[in-house]
């Protein structure tokens, strides 16, 4: 699942969604109206399932990319941060 494939998905859903709205001002009977909903539910089930593909595809590239090596043993040092309320005050 590509990037492109997700934000066709997305435009097709955003479609129907826009041209259910102009069939409703343009006061097409309840029964095409249902009908269109149920098209854009199914576009937004689509979209959805893109998406976590899309996401879950991304996250794997993430796993098994090698991770690095330190030279260290225990790991590279992190600077320590001071949170806010623990600095003091001068007078």
């Amino acid at each position: 699942m590509t990037k492109v494939q997700v934000e066709i998905a997305e435009h097709r859903m955003q479609q129907q969604w826009h041209d259910l709205v102009m069939a409703e001002q343009a006061g097409q009977p309840l029964e095409v109206l249902e009908q269109m909903y149920d098209v854009y539910i199914l576009l937004a089930e689509e979209y959805n399932a893109c998406m976590e593909e899309y996401q879950r595809l991304r996250q794997g590239r993430r796993v098994s990319a090698p991770a690095r090596r330190s030279n260290s043993p225990t790991g590279p040092v992190l600077p320590h941060r001071r949170k806010k309320h623990d600095a003091k005050l001068a007078s």
